[in-house]
């Protein structure tokens, strides 16, 4: 018997080679649907782990982001339910400083909870492959931040996004795009400054933004103790988790990120979890304080972080405000060798020179060790020159352009991630002159049509819906599910 999802594909790109025919204008969708990069299969190695874990190829996935560690995860459904680990991703390069982003151009990445759906996954991405994150989601858009297409991708270069390495965001895309047919209408991503433990809350309690920080603990925690997606809803301008409608209601509340909160409960169990969890925290994050930890400093002048892994392996380069801290060389330990290419391009943050550290300002003096109230702290430094255009202005070539998106309208319509020469310093002047296509070709994983996939025979896949981020709208909406992995349904 052919295997249903072989004939989906043979009967769509047959419907789309025809359509392309008689209009001469959809040669787009032709494209998405023949992807070779967007339509890789799962690694084996990596479908081997998923089943000794217990996982289905297909079933539901959760994408952490920690910026501090510069870790990227990817946990995935097994068959008891609950979500577990599937592979901790070193980040390539991510930009700005620890805290949420505010608003465009200040080159920052995002903090917060957000929706994944199809239309936000770009297989014609400039940076090889790509997913947007959802930034600005209700919350962020009643707090009047600003800032697009903030995006997961490719190429190892940022200012604003994620940037991890060309082999890594295949895999990454690969995990999306399995779950979405397996039945997943959208995958959460939660984006934290660093893992949420006492350790790091005391290292960053003098931090102006650690009341935004303990009001998004309360979902990481809930994931924690559950290990279950949390359902976000917003209301009062703040974050609101596992919200469900109060015994004797008829109808699930309403919510509205600048609006009062509805009525709602959240369940027993879960409340009961979390007390325990942060009763726990707190008491260690009391002696930590007590017995004076010392507070990280703020504003270094290093634009935001890299993975030791990849530090190492970049002349010159710092980890960035990746710094823990407290178990150096614990990422080199996991991450050795470095998981995929560094292109000669790559901007890592640099390292201080010692008249800098001289002159960095003194840590503030330690905050209380009382709980902040839940209040968003909507902090946003000036804007810091990078170190390339403050080298072409003393040279002479002029300042560069202050963006913080990765992306640009392209004259079809479709969104694609634009790529400023002048913040990648080039090895070589040749470099600089090629087109992107060229100087990419030789760092890319090999292309897999679906015809080299191999036919999956595994139990069926969860069907389980995930919860949607309220307020994450679809990105490009003007592609549907259909148009853009129309070669794998």
């Amino acid at each position: 018997m052919i295997n249903r999802a072989f004939v989906r594909v043979l009967m769509t790109s047959a419907a789309l080679a025809a359509g392309a025919l008689l209009t001469g204008c959809n040669s787009d969708q032709v494209a998405l649907a023949t992807s070779a990069k967007a339509n890789q299969p799962v690694p084996p190695k990596l479908v081997a782990a998923i089943a000794e874990k217990d996982m289905d190829t297909q079933s539901p996935i959760l994408v952490r982001v920690f910026k501090q560690e510069a870790e990227l995860e990817v946990w995935k459904q097994d068959r008891s339910g609950k979500f577990a680990l599937l592979k901790t991703y070193p980040i390539c390069r991510w930009s700005g400083d620890l805290g949420p982003k505010v608003r465009e151009g200040d080159r920052q990445a995002p903090e917060g909870f957000y929706s994944i759906n199809p239309s936000q996954m770009n297989p014609q991405s400039a940076y090889y492959l790509s997913f947007n994150t959802g930034y600005p989601n209700a919350f962020d858009k009643a707090l009047g931040r600003t800032g697009s297409q903030l995006m997961v991708h490719g190429d190892c270069s940022s200012r604003g996004c994620f940037a991890m390495t060309d082999e890594q965001i295949a895999e990454i895309y690969a995990l999306g795009r399995e779950s979405f047919f397996g039945g997943q209408r959208a995958f959460q991503f939660q984006a934290f400054p660093f893992k949420m433990t006492p350790v790091n809350m005391a290292r960053h309690r003098n931090n102006p933004n650690m009341p935004f920080w303990r009001m998004i603990k309360e979902g990481y925690d809930q994931f924690e103790v559950t290990r279950q997606e949390p359902k976000v809803d917003f209301c009062e301008k703040k974050y609101v988790f596992n919200a469900q409608k109060p015994p004797g209601a008829t109808h699930d509340p309403v919510f509205d990120a600048s609006a009062k909160c509805p009525a709602y409960v959240v369940p027993d169990d879960i409340t009961a979890a979390v007390r325990d969890k942060q009763r726990s925290d707190e008491a260690e994050y009391a002696k930590l304080v007590a017995k004076g930890t010392p507070v990280a400093k703020l504003n270094t002048g290093i634009d935001g972080g890299m993975n030791p892994i990849f530090a190492s392996r970049v002349p010159g380069a710092s980890t960035g405000l990746s710094d823990a801290g407290e178990a150096p060389g614990l990422s080199l330990a996991n991450f050795s060798p470095a998981p995929g290419t560094i292109p000669g391009h790559v901007n890592p943050p640099r390292a201080l020179s010692a008249d800098e550290i001289a002159a960095a300002p003194a840590s503030a003096a330690p905050a209380p060790a009382a709980a902040s109230p839940p209040r968003v702290a909507a902090v946003s430094a000036p804007e810091k020159a990078s170190f390339i255009s403050s080298l072409a202005r003393k040279v002479g070539v002029g300042a560069t352009a202050s963006a913080d998106a990765t992306a640009t309208a392209k004259p079809d319509g479709r969104t694609a991630e634009a790529k400023p020469a002048e913040t990648r310093p080039a090895p070589k002047p040749v470099a600089a002159t090629k087109p992107a296509e060229t100087r990419q070709a030789a760092a890319r994983p090999p292309f897999k049509s679906a015809s080299d996939a191999p036919a999956t025979t595994a139990s069926a896949p969860v069907q389980t819906q995930a919860a949607l981020v309220s307020g994450a709208a679809p990105v490009l909406q003007s592609n549907s599910f259909d148009s853009r992995f129309a070669g794998f349904k």
